[in-house]
């Protein structure tokens, strides 16, 4: 039954959009900072990173992009770029997908096998659909013209060279770039038909992503004082986990730090730094009460740089250390 499904489904996006996305390769990256790379690469299709752990640095086509924990960048096809790793490890996930108008060409690249699991020897642990794919079967379709067909409307694209996502659909689409991995390992019943619908799913999570920054970027833009502090609170609420700072928060809505930290404390009664610490205790609160969690493991998970700072931030907000804490709710 569902594999009478696939190729009606695919039949009816051909003939509505003029092409099919498909993930051609995915890949796993553990780099550290002394991790040689080459100067720079480009490639065919479009390139999906997200970040699970650490910070690096790309330099797209000249212009220099920082990317932190959490974020998901997206480079365009056919755009020189390089990397380096600020702080490691830098442990990332890595999807090559594209556009394809040729149904037997995407099929074969939604059934195709890991080419290697293994580590390699510089730091990379390679998987996922890895399948030849020569420019000619990958449509011209832009990335945009494919999001606007999900939601329905015209293309509007901005032709820069890369996409970064920081908002709060960030967090969705690191679990569906991490599903869409396992599930190309697999060998599970109706694979395909799965890879097919992550694809879809992970692209149409992309198009309601970048309207929800949109939509942002003119609140910031329009936004009052008040506004714009209700904004940078949303953005701490979104972001606390992935090291976001106050001087960040100041800048992602064109305020200077000092005169964003008085009109925070003004609209709040506390101050930007004491929020960001307030909501990280009381998220590492929430996990203390997993004890499959280590304790060590859940500083980086609340936005912490190392867990000597976490144990002094917990006290000074609880009165105890966050294993006394375990032990005293967790029995």
């Amino acid at each position: 039954m569902v594999e009478d499904l696939l190729p009606a489904f695919e039949k009816s996006l051909l003939e509505s959009s003029g092409s099919i996305p498909v993930v051609f390769e995915g890949a796993e990256h553990c780099y550290e900072t002394s991790t040689p790379f080459p100067t720079a690469s480009r490639h065919t299709s479009h390139e999906l990173l997200y970040l699970r752990r650490g910070k690096c640095e790309f330099v797209i086509n000249g212009k220099t992009v920082q990317v932190t924990k959490g974020m998901t960048l997206i480079i365009r096809p056919q755009v020189m770029h390089s990397v380096r790793v600020v702080e490691g490890p830098a442990d990332m996930v890595v999807l090559y997908f594209g556009f394809s108008s040729d149904i037997s060409k995407a099929q074969q690249a939604l059934l195709s096998k890991p080419s290697d699991t293994q580590p390699m020897a510089n730091g990379r642990l390679r998987g996922g659909p890895t399948v030849p794919f020569l420019q000619e079967n990958v449509a011209t379709l832009s990335l945009e013209n494919f999001l606007d067909f999900a939601q329905g409307e015209s293309a509007v694209g901005d032709g820069s060279n890369y996409l970064i996502i920081s908002g709060k659909s960030r967090q969705a689409i690191g679990v569906l770039a991490e599903r869409i991995m396992r599930e190309s390992r697999s060998d599970m019943y109706a694979k395909d038909m799965m890879m097919q619908l992550l694809t879809m799913e992970l692209l149409i999570t992309l198009s309601r992503a970048l309207r929800e920054e949109w939509e942002e970027s003119l609140r910031v833009k329009n936004g009052k004082a008040r506004e714009l502090v209700l904004i940078a609170r949303d953005y701490l609420d979104e972001n606390y986990d992935r090291g976001v700072t106050v001087a960040e928060t100041a800048a992602y809505v064109f305020l200077s730090q000092g005169y964003f930290t008085r009109a925070f404390r003004d609209e709040f009664g506390i101050s930007p730094m004491n929020y960001l610490m307030q909501i990280r205790i009381e998220a590492a609160c929430r996990l203390l009460t997993q004890k499959e969690i280590k304790v060590s493991g859940i500083a980086t998970q609340v936005g912490f740089s190392s867990p000597q700072r976490f144990n002094v931030a917990f006290r000074k907000q609880k009165g105890m250390t966050p294993m006394e804490y375990r032990h005293k709710y967790t029995k």
